[in-house]
């Protein structure tokens, strides 16, 4: 088993609530106008303090939406976080959707861009400070040979931006977020970051980023969160025809390993689910889950989920079976 290193102090002293409520497709898609008010609303009502968004989720419709909710309470009750990289531009051409407002997406990692882009998102949020803000989706999947330019730009120029805006308070902490596991780790490496937003990366199905990412992050101080706990879905309704995983259907490799895993957890008892969402906080690096919900009943479950009580020996199953990496941290013996 490979050695954890040492945990260095934390870069923030930011209290990141367990859980978190993502404002991305689920919540901008699924979900019309007052149903998002009320949705938010209810999941306040019960506990959650953390929210995320970005300019690209319903191309500015989930920071309104997180606007018009969030303006109700005290701006110190709760965290607030959104991204930059995306300018929105007007279309007028555009035709009428449920689920994203009239703006056109341009990809834009630069000095003036991202301090646009933050100023901008605090007015469709209404807000005076935001508390983090992430440079999102710089990944070579997106912008392919514009890719090391757009790096450049995000290092020369947006994360010039972003320390300016930290030092002055206007921002409390400054990170990146993506699935992409080495360009996280190529990005902290390269300046002053206080946290990652990981989509995806270390769960029941996927732990890449447990050999370089998370243990780099965990010696510098950098707090993870992760995004995503479910892969887009597979890990919350179980290994069905259909089930997503990373936003497409899950190819047969990735459903036969799923149906191994809730297999272990049927014998301790355990639903799938509630492994999942609890299997990322036993990373001593990671600080946060962050799921989409579309439903009062969904934020039910993830609560319910959350407490669940997981016995050691599950994850030792899952561990001897080869299900996960061999050097996964697990909690404490009981």
């Amino acid at each position: 088993m490979t050695a954890s290193p040492s945990a260095a102090p934390p870069r923030s002293s930011i209290p990141w609530p367990a859980l978190g409520f993502g404002g991305g497709s689920a919540f901008v898609g699924g979900v019309d106008e007052i149903g998002a008010l009320e949705l938010m609303h209810y999941a306040w009502s019960r506990g959650f303090r953390y929210f995320d968004t970005a300019p690209f989720y319903g191309h500015g419709l989930s920071e309104h939406r997180f606007g018009a909710a969030l303006r109700t309470y005290a701006r110190d009750d709760f965290l607030l976080s959104t991204k930059v990289g995306r300018m929105l531009r007007p279309d007028r051409a555009m035709p009428r959707h449920n689920d994203r407002l009239p703006f056109d997406i341009v990809f834009d990692y630069g000095y003036d861009a991202v301090m646009r882009s933050v100023e901008d998102s605090l007015q469709r949020l209404g807000v005076a400070r935001i508390d983090i803000a992430y440079v999102h989706d710089l990944s070579p999947r997106l912008h392919g040979e514009a890719f090391e330019r757009r790096f450049r730009d995000a290092m020369d120029g947006g994360y010039r931006a972003l320390d300016q805006l930290r030092s002055e308070g206007v921002l409390r902490a400054i990170g990146a977020g993506m699935k992409d596991v080495d360009v996280l780790l190529r990005i902290v490496q390269a300046g002053d970051f206080d946290c990652l937003m990981l989509a995806g990366g270390y769960t029941l199905l996927e732990q890449a980023s447990l050999t370089h990412l998370l243990p780099y992050c965990l010696e510098h101080g950098v707090a993870v969160v992760l995004a995503s706990p479910f892969n887009s879905g597979i890990l919350a309704v179980g290994p069905v025809d259909g089930a997503s995983y990373f936003y497409a259907p899950a190819e047969p490799a990735i459903l036969e390993r799923a149906r191994r895993i809730e297999a272990v957890c049927a014998r301790h008892g355990v639903p799938l689910g509630a492994a999942a969402l609890q299997f990322p906080l036993t990373h001593p690096a990671i600080v946060s889950v962050v799921a989409g919900y579309r439903t009062k009943a969904e934020v039910d479950t993830n609560l319910r989920w959350r407490e669940w009580r997981v016995p050691v020996a599950l994850w030792d199953e899952l561990r001897a079976e080869a299900l996960v990496a061999g050097d996964t941290p697990m909690p404490a013996r009981e």
